[in-house]
């Protein structure tokens, strides 16, 4: 803004008196200081706004750049999604075909029948002649 230095402030009061007069000076006076009061409210207010547009376009590229990653962690964890469905593709595949041999192959297991008799646990031996439970006497119940 424009410097005005005591000297020159002065300066100007005296050529005011001259040309003013006594009587108009205050009057005069009044109606500049209020002049510049608008003036500096009037460029304070314009650079308060200046300083708040500056402040909404730093908002929006944050925004938008919090976008841009959002986007590329999204494409990140589509490919991983990928990758995992892949993966349970070709684990998937050989199970299904290994329990289709298996039911062609077994039609007990095919059927989904439980064995006629089961087994009883205190009454089995094993090949040797023992009892599977690992007792040696008949167990009492």
């Amino acid at each position: 803004m424009i410097e005005i230095s005591f000297g020159k402030l002065v300066l100007l009061a005296l050529i005011a008196l001259i040309v003013l007069g006594p009587e108009k000076l205050p009057g005069a006076a009044r109606t500049a200081g209020a002049l510049l009061r608008r003036m500096r409210n009037g460029w304070e207010s314009v650079r308060a706004e200046v300083e708040r547009e500056l402040e909404v376009e730093e908002i929006r590229r944050a925004a938008r750049e919090a976008a841009k990653q959002a986007e590329a962690v999204q494409e990140q964890a589509g490919a991983v999604q990928q990758q995992v469905m892949e993966g349970t593709r070709q684990v998937r595949e050989p199970v299904e075909t290994a329990v289709a041999m298996m039911k062609s192959a077994d039609p007990v297991v095919a059927k989904d029948e439980s064995p006629a008799d089961p087994v009883d646990p205190h009454q089995a031996t094993l090949p040797s002649g023992e009892p599977a439970s690992g007792r040696t006497e008949p167990a009492h119940d």
